[in-house]
């Protein structure tokens, strides 16, 4: 291990992250397979979960988040108001766009593009399915994608926090405004199971952590200790990735095995639509010559979603073998490639931004 912590590359980035694309695909290939070869096993551990949470990912996301954790300075978060252009991005892009987008999207592929090749009872279900995808922005991965970005962990968490505030109150109402319906049943556990596991739990121990190595020192040789600490444990991130990856992959691997054909005509219009918000709201930002520390987080935060809330939604509406639950596993399984290809894109483009800033 302390090999690879050692082979570093320019910008910070590691062995590890510098070949996360590779390790990602094959992760998914690993849980494609091992999901088809034993199911029992995947079955068995599906089953441990409480709201719709799947407890063992918790855990492996929560190994993924943590490390980030340390890093937020909440001293330093009272002052991010002063550097607001990013948050209004994000949450522009997040609540009066992507939801819309991604509508239009599958009305669009599945009323008129694929049309003759689906049922179209099928049909309104995966346009159901996507629509709940596009309402749930993403809570915990963002923190990976900041943190592979070398992102502002600190504006990072303001963002989420923000999210996760107005989805308690907006989510139900544009899902049922674009399914056409008056009544949605959020599952609140789901929700906020989910705030308290990935956002709340990891964030009090990352600061528990950074108090003790910042406690009797002076500033900058505390910060120095942090940023030893952070990079010791940042292998911890990537393998509760891969191993994350694995996980969801291996659930599905009958699926995508199954079914190609159909997940391949669901993930057009997510491809669209995650390339689509992130040009937006990275453009944006680029427009509005926000810092990339800050920028780069901002878009990748409208791009991502939040599956297990996505995932619970749909199958409290429509059933777990639905096609509205299918098309917002779908969404997982498109996500993790689409980011990190995104992520290698903001890291390419960094010097037509602004440089670091900090509260």
């Amino acid at each position: 291990m302390s090999d690879l912590k050692a082979q570093a590359v320019p910008g910070g980035i590691g062995f590890f992250e510098k070949w996360l694309s590779v390790w990602v695909a094959l992760a998914i290939a690993a849980g494609v397979a091992l999901g088809t070869v034993f199911p029992a096993i995947f079955d068995a551990l599906s089953r441990f979960e409480f709201a719709s949470v799947n407890l063992v990912v918790a855990v492996l996301v929560w190994a993924m988040v943590y490390p980030m954790m340390v890093n937020v300075d909440l001293a330093g978060l009272t002052r991010v108001g002063e550097r607001p252009k990013g948050l209004v991005i994000t949450l522009v892009v997040n609540w009066l766009i992507k939801p819309f987008t991604m509508a239009g999207l599958a009305v669009l592929f599945f009323e008129v593009v694929f049309a003759r090749f689906i049922d179209p009872a099928d049909a309104t279900q995966y346009i159901a399915g996507l629509i709940i995808l596009g309402a749930a922005p993403c809570t915990a991965m963002v923190f990976v994608w900041s943190q592979l970005t070398r992102g502002d962990p600190n504006y990072t968490l303001v963002q989420v926090a923000a999210n996760d505030v107005i989805m308690i109150v907006a989510f139900a109402p544009i899902v049922a405004i674009l399914l056409g319906v008056t009544d949605i049943a959020v599952p609140w556990e789901t929700l906020l199971l989910s705030v308290g596991l990935y956002v709340l739990l990891p964030l009090t121990a990352g600061w528990l952590t950074r108090r003790h190595l910042m406690a009797g020192r002076a500033r900058v040789e505390g910060e120095a200790r942090v940023e030893a600490f952070t990079a010791q444990v940042k292998p911890v991130s990537v393998i509760g990735l891969i191993a994350t990856v694995v996980i969801l992959f291996g659930f599905q691997g009958e699926t995508i095995l199954n079914r190609p054909g159909v997940i391949a005509m669901i993930a057009v219009p997510l491809l669209i639509q995650s390339y689509g918000i992130f040009a937006i709201a990275y453009l944006a930002a680029w427009a509005w010559k926000t810092p990339y520390n800050v920028a780069a987080p901002c878009a990748l935060i409208g791009t991502s979603n939040f599956f297990e809330l996505a995932v619970a939604v749909a199958i409290s509406l429509f059933g777990l073998n639905s096609g509205a639950a299918l098309a917002t596993v779908v969404g997982v399984l498109v996500e993790v490639p689409v980011m990190l290809s995104l992520v290698a894109l903001a890291n390419r483009t960094q010097r037509f931004f602004p440089g670091e800033t900090r509260p």
